[in-house]
């Protein structure tokens, strides 16, 4: 597989203007429908799996969230670059082409998926990426026509080299916990997984990693299912007194809410060193590593029977 040279990572610049200049982080639906329908329209991923029969937007290729996700002992873990680069060929994707990203927009949980989805193609080198803003339940919201019958990709022969640069490993993780690198580590979960009063199923224990801050996925969006724009995002991250050239680490369970963390920190709000920690909780309980607010047998004993009820 080649080597991206950093410039090819960076790029911007695409075949018909008008189009990249319409074509960002965030694309509403109604710039979306323009954008489909013009000569050079961007491949659309609908990655909401079965609800892709249902129907979806026009020329849109069906492809699972799944397909980007890691087994279920640790979800948030990496695909496997060659089985990812596979997956990208049979979907047609590459570095050049405008991709757009379509989830569900159920609620704001549902954007991560989005999120996680166009972390790796960034770091695949895909050039130009956006997300539709409200996914498809905004879409339909707003009374844009719909299509039922499945989509046949068009294989690409995509070559890809995963880029670490937006990327923080376990052993990354484990160099900020032990002072031997400087890191905001910015956990994205709801507040009762920082306190340890929940965890995921697939996670050995409860807890946080050592010296985290709790900023909730939640803060990043002024509606239910649709992401702040770059200007309020980048109001949100002074707030919490992040520098554009800080370096921070988005985490949470598996990756999925830290993915949102990560987009609109680094996507959004300009943060130039925001990088994803994609096995997350899950991934860094297993370890054994050093963790906080872990509570005791007993306690967390508790936890569990009151979150099962």
């Amino acid at each position: 597989m080649r080597t991206l040279a950093l410039s090819a990572l960076a790029a911007i610049c695409i075949s018909g203007t008008a189009q990249a200049a319409d074509f960002g982080p965030l694309v509403e639906p109604a710039q979306l429908q323009t954008l489909t329908s013009g000569a050079d329209a961007p491949l659309v991923l609908d990655i909401r799996g079965e609800a892709y029969g249902q129907g979806h937007i026009a020329g849109a290729i069906s492809a699972p969230y799944d397909s980007f996700r890691g087994p279920a002992e640790n979800p948030g873990a990496l695909v496997p670059e060659d089985k990812l680069e596979a997956t990208l060929r049979e979907l047609g994707v590459t570095l050049e082409r405008p991709v757009v990203i379509v989830h569900q927009g159920e609620d704001n949980s549902d954007f991560g998926s989005a999120a996680r989805v166009y972390w790796t193609l960034k770091s695949s080198g895909v050039s130009h990426l956006s997300i539709l803003n409200g996914g498809m339940g905004e879409w339909a919201a707003q009374g844009l026509p719909l299509e039922t019958k499945a989509n046949a990709p068009v294989p690409s022969d995509v070559d890809i080299t995963f880029s670490h640069r937006w990327l923080a490993t376990t052993d990354d993780i484990a160099a900020v916990v032990n002072g031997q690198q400087q890191a905001r580590l910015i956990d994205a979960r709801p507040e009762p997984f920082f306190k340890g009063e929940k965890a995921h199923t697939a996670a050995s224990k409860p807890g946080t990693l050592p010296g985290a801050e709790s900023v909730s996925h939640a803060v990043w969006f002024n509606d239910p299912t649709k992401v702040m724009d770059a200007p309020s995002a980048a109001e949100v991250a002074a707030k919490l007194g992040i520098g554009k050239q800080e370096p921070v680490v988005a985490f949470c369970n598996t990756g999925h809410w830290a993915a949102t963390e990560w987009f609109a920190l680094s996507e959004l709000a300009g943060v130039e060193d925001a990088k994803l920690y994609p096995d997350s909780m899950v991934g860094w309980s297993q370890t054994g590593g050093q963790m906080e607010n872990t509570p005791g047998l007993m306690q967390n004993l508790m936890n569990q029977i009151k979150g099962s009820n």
